[in-house]
């Protein structure tokens, strides 16, 4: 069996100050759906909402059937590692067309995996993304004043929405390593599960 080949990747939320970043690593052979999925984890978005790449002038995300759109790549069916090829390295990954979050994704690194570890898998970050439906840039930048300010006139409005407290300097590593790791085990699983079909046949 070959060497897997892991791609080290920097996920940076765009026009926020301080960074809100993300560093994992990803299997060149992962298509950009489960990018998509890293993503949310890593993150700690809720997969709710509309999503796509970008790279150069191609999109890719979840084609709708209701809505066709032929400038539209399924993101299931293109491989980190296809683009990688072509010389790309960096992608714009939006989540949530309404609140527009923009984020710049780069390949840092590639290299060969470590010996027994499962694939993708959480490496360091900081600061938590913003709640879902805050509304975009300027609605977090008002959640953060409110939710600093027990004085502030929509403080406990916020706060009884948001469901507490906010802490914008804390990501919970125990929760997002255990996301990474879960696609990880399932990828792992597939894998096996495709060996066994080969072997068979």
């Amino acid at each position: 069996m070959t060497q897997e080949i892991i791609a080290r990747l920097r996920i940076s939320l765009n026009d926020i100050k301080p960074d809100i970043w993300r560093t994992v690593d990803m299997p060149v052979t992962s298509s950009l759906k489960m990018l998509h999925d890293v993503i949310q984890g890593a993150m700690g978005w809720q997969d709710n909402h509309l999503w796509h790449f970008e790279a150069g002038d191609r999109r890719y995300g979840r084609p709708d059937l209701e809505w066709p759109d032929r400038n539209l790549t399924a993101a299931k069916n293109v491989k980190l590692g296809s683009l990688i090829e072509r010389g790309v390295r960096q992608l714009t990954y939006t989540y949530d067309m309404g609140d527009d979050w923009r984020h710049t994704v780069t390949v840092e690194a590639i290299g060969p995996a470590e010996p027994n570890t499962k694939y993708p898998r959480f490496v360091a970050g900081e600061r938590p993304c913003p709640p879902e439906d805050v509304g975009g840039l300027s609605g977090f930048e008002l959640f953060l004043d409110a939710m600093r300010d027990p004085a502030h006139e929509e403080h406990q409005q916020l706060r009884q929405w948001y469901g507490g407290p906010f802490d914008a300097d804390d990501i919970d590593e125990l929760v997002t390593k255990h996301t990474a790791a879960v696609i990880a085990i399932r990828r792992h699983a597939g894998k096996a599960a495709y060996e066994r079909s080969r072997t068979r046949n």
